[in-house]
Formats: C-alpha cells, sequence, structure tokens
C-alpha cells in the first residue's frame, strides 16, 4: 500500500483511467496529492471522468507528463468514490498544498469561475 500510494503522491501528473460501461478507457492527465490513506484529486462536477466514476468505481492510476503520457512506473488499480463538500474541500487544500503558488492560484481562480459548486474531489485508494 504505503510505496505505491506513496510514488503516486510525489509525481506532478498522474494518468487516471477511468472506463465507460462497454469496458473502454479514458485516460487523463490529472493533479493528485496524498491525503491520509489515499491519492485525491480535483476535477469539475460534469466532467465524464466523475460520470464514468458514479458508475463504476474501478480506475488505474500510473505516473504522467502534463499531455498524459506515460513516463514511468507500472500501472496501478484502484477504487475511486467522490467526495462529499467537506472531503473536496480538504481535497483542495491537499492540492493547493503541494503544487504551490501555482495550486492556490487555480484554486482561487476556480473559485472565480464557480468555486464549491462547479467542482469536486475524487479520492482513490489503491489498497485493493
Amino acid at each position: 500500500m504505503g510505496t505505491e500510494l506513496e510514488r503516486l503522491a510525489t509525481e506532478k501528473y498522474v494518468l487516471l483511467t477511468t472506463f465507460r460501461k462497454s469496458g473502454d478507457a479514458v485516460p487523463t492527465p490529472v493533479w493528485a496529492a496524498r491525503l491520509g490513506d489515499e491519492l485525491v484529486v480535483w476535477s469539475e462536477r460534469a466532467a465524464g471522468k466523475v460520470k464514468r466514476i458514479r458508475a463504476g468505481s474501478q480506475v488505474e492510476l500510473v505516473a504522467c507528463d502534463l499531455r498524459g503520457k506515460q513516463t514511468h512506473g507500472q500501472t496501478v488499480r484502484g477504487k475511486a468514490r467522490i467526495l462529499d463538500d467537506e472531503g473536496t474541500a480538504a481535497t483542495r487544500e491537499a492540492i493547493a498544498r503541494k503544487y504551490g503558488i501555482v495550486g492556490r492560484v487555480t484554486m482561487f481562480f476556480s473559485k472565480l469561475r464557480g468555486g464549491p459548486q462547479r467542482t469536486v474531489g475524487l479520492a482513490i485508494d489503491i489498497t485493493n
């Protein structure tokens, strides 16, 4: 558990792959941070990845670059869940803390564009 979680939590970008009902994989590069024993990411509520996680919690994660090209390490499977408002706020704080000034500025502009009602946190348990 710890080594994969710690490894992915230190990556600048992580490729989050969610799955359509048909089983087709949909990879998306995201920022990720550790929050407790889970990896958390932040997304718009209406994003496809959020809809796919509602339909099925299975995801895959691997280190990647800004464009989503796998850079190194093994692909790790996990289970994702959509967080409530409190968990989403904690996710925003974790992302802002990890990504420094860029993270804080991104969270600030997110608030201006619609704030908490527009975004949601996703928690990923990779211990399964």
